[in-house]
């Protein structure tokens, strides 16, 4: 994911948790979880090989800046991600990986740039688990027809925003802007898994490596709020338009795993902490509180689809869970103007603090659901 340094080191990197945890069916060579141990000019896998089915990656930051960790198929999609690793702390990531293969993993000291990667690789095969289990598999399809139906909506209301900056019409871009961004945000985790696709459509200015093109989103933002319309601006609208498209197309063909659902649901969390709730997201806009809700949704919408699983096995955690999405989304509330929400430059403090523990308070039990998933 798109995060500085700044952002890491700061709010978000308080708030991050330990991520989804645990997995009775890690199967590795050792038989437990792959160790890694991240510094910042190494990545220590103790395992570069594994059996098919639930891998679990226990990473160590023993360096001095906040790293992330990947596992990695071919074409870069992301199998799994944990991210906000602060030094000295220690994450757990449980993925799905039912086929042999070649993958790699990847330490991101800093949370920038391709990493430090190493070759990995999977053998044999192993059932999935949305095929073993009924429940698994009915919430993986309904969770892939609500990513279906925020994908066509996200491409029709960018191409109305594209037509606006096309146009010249800023203040109906401007108006169409933070809207046409939430069904983006719901589903980021998803649009991550393919590549370069996330970056061109959402990359943040602060967050471009040497040589990147500032296209997508944010470039418009800031043509929008602060440049004012320039003379590429409909390339880039027509580029934003074309990408999305991609992406459309390949996130109806993804064939995602209940597990997906379950570090999705905290990656969105993730995102809020690290992003949202700083106002580092949108830093030309302001329309946080946007993104916001949009990654707390989608989150919800994860939990949903899993709900009859996670309430059979753990039904004192789906309490919890619900809790704890009820006293965040009271809050949001709170923060409502008109058909939207207030700028997150008219919030204070207080207010930001007081969201800030609530998605602590959050992110706790919801980094528990894959666990319960994996078992």
């Amino acid at each position: 994911m798109r995060k500085t340094p700044l952002a890491a080191a700061g709010l978000g990197a308080l708030l991050a948790l330990s991520a989804c945890s645990g997995g009775a069916q890690n199967t590795t060579a050792a038989g437990g979880p792959i160790t890694v141990d991240a510094t910042d000019t190494a990545c220590t896998v103790s395992a570069t090989t594994a059996n098919a089915g639930h891998l679990t990656f226990e990473v160590t930051n023993k360096g001095t800046k906040v790293t992330e960790f990947y596992l990695y198929a071919e074409g870069d999609r992301i199998m799994g991600e944990v991210e906000n690793i602060a030094p000295g702390l220690t994450r757990k990531l449980t993925v799905e990986v039912p086929d042999a293969g070649t993958y790699q993993t990847a330490c991101k000291p800093g949370m920038s740039g391709d990493g430090i990667r190493g070759a990995f690789t999977v053998t044999g095969g192993a059932t999935r688990q949305a095929d073993a289990n009924t429940k698994l598999g009915d919430a993986a399809k309904s969770y892939a027809t609500y990513v279906a139906g925020q994908s066509d909506a996200l491409l029709t209301e960018t191409q109305k925003f594209a037509d606006a900056v096309k146009s010249g019409n800023v203040a109906d871009a401007k108006a169409r802007y933070a809207p046409t961004r939430v069904y983006y945000e719901r589903i980021e985790p998803v649009a991550e898994k393919f590549g370069d696709l996330d970056p061109a459509i959402d990359v943040r200015e602060a967050d471009l490596e040497e040589g990147q093109q500032f296209t997508g989103f944010h470039r418009l933002e800031k043509d929008l709020w602060v440049t004012g319309l320039q003379a590429d601006s409909a390339q880039i609208a027509d580029k934003l338009v074309a990408d999305v498209t991609t992406l459309v197309t390949q996130a109806k063909t993804i064939e995602l795993s209940p597990l997906d659902l379950a570090n999705g649901a905290k990656e969105l969390l993730d995102e809020v902490a690290t992003g949202k709730i700083t106002g580092e997201e949108e830093t030309f806009s302001h329309t946080d509180l946007w993104d916001f809700q949009a990654n707390l949704d989608g989150s919800e919408a994860a939990i949903q689809a899993l709900r009859p699983v996670l309430q059979e096995r753990d039904p004192q955690l789906v309490s919890e869970v619900d809790a704890q999405f009820k006293n965040v989304q009271t809050l949001l509330d709170a923060q409502r103007a008109g058909d939207g929400f207030k700028y997150y430059t008219d919030l204070t403090q207080d207010q930001i603090r007081e969201l800030a523990s609530a998605v602590d308070a959050l992110s706790e039990p919801l980094s528990k659901t894959a666990e319960v998933v994996a078992r």
